[in-house]
């Protein structure tokens, strides 16, 4: 059994999340500009933004010919989010996941939506596997960072996830064999515009340290929910 995480007390700079059902939206907003790297469709890269948004897509708005990003940006424009981060995923949004952890002044939060149904390992062949189901993850830390750092932290992030996936024995659906992660896995790390901004987030490191127990508890809180469901729905 997992130690728990030792949880941050409320702070100014954490993020206030605001779920939208009737618009199918979860948003992270930001009380300061935040400095954000991810490989999101919307707001990808290295970026500057308040807020960070999961909007939920059905499977039937997704097909071709249409544009996954400009579906995105016309939902973020509806929503006067125009300079948003946006994650797309078919997930329900209240089945989020939110997890903490604080090391004396350093703390991250992590926020998850999690669906399996695409599972696969790092190496498989391509190809679609027919079936949806992803992980976004959004994990905001409480200090400035470098540029170096921010990628750092997604590299861990990524770590974390692939950690909670391998440790729920979820197996790929296109080899059989253990899985890493989905097809479709999103991350993004956001961190605020100040001075004095941290050159490290490695394992060793105090701020590695809360941001992968907090990717790691997010996921893993996912994942056993996604498994309960599909064990109460009878999928097994």
């Amino acid at each position: 059994m997992r130690a728990p995480l030792m949880r941050a007390r409320p702070h100014p700079a954490r993020a206030q999340v605001e779920l939208c059902p009737e618009a199918r939206r979860l948003t992270l907003r930001f009380a300061e500009e935040h400095a954000t790297a991810s490989w999101a469709v919307v707001g990808g890269g290295l970026q500057a933004t308040r807020a960070v948004v999961f909007l939920q897509v059905h499977e039937h708005e997704l097909r071709p010919p249409i544009d996954a990003a400009e579906h995105a940006r016309a939902r973020l424009r509806a929503a006067g989010l125009h300079d948003a981060v946006a994650l797309l995923t078919s997930r329900r949004l209240d089945a989020y996941a939110d997890a903490s952890c604080r090391h004396r002044d350093l703390q991250a939060r992590c926020i998850a939506t999690v669906g399996m149904g695409n599972a696969l390992r790092a190496g498989d062949p391509p190809g679609a596997t027919g079936r949806i189901g992803t992980i976004n993850i959004v994990c905001q830390l409480g200090a400035a960072v470098s540029a170096e750092a921010l990628l750092e932290a997604l590299a861990l992030a990524a770590a974390a996830r692939t950690l909670a996936v391998r440790e729920a024995g979820i197996a790929s659906r296109a080899s059989g064999l253990p899985a890493s992660g989905t097809g479709t896995d999103c991350i993004v790390i956001a961190a605020p515009r100040r001075a004095g901004a941290l050159r490290y987030a490695g394992m060793h490191t105090a701020l590695g340290h809360v941001i992968g127990a907090a990717v790691l508890d997010a996921t893993c809180q996912g994942i056993a929910t996604w498994q309960r469901e599909r064990a109460e729905a009878g999928h097994g």
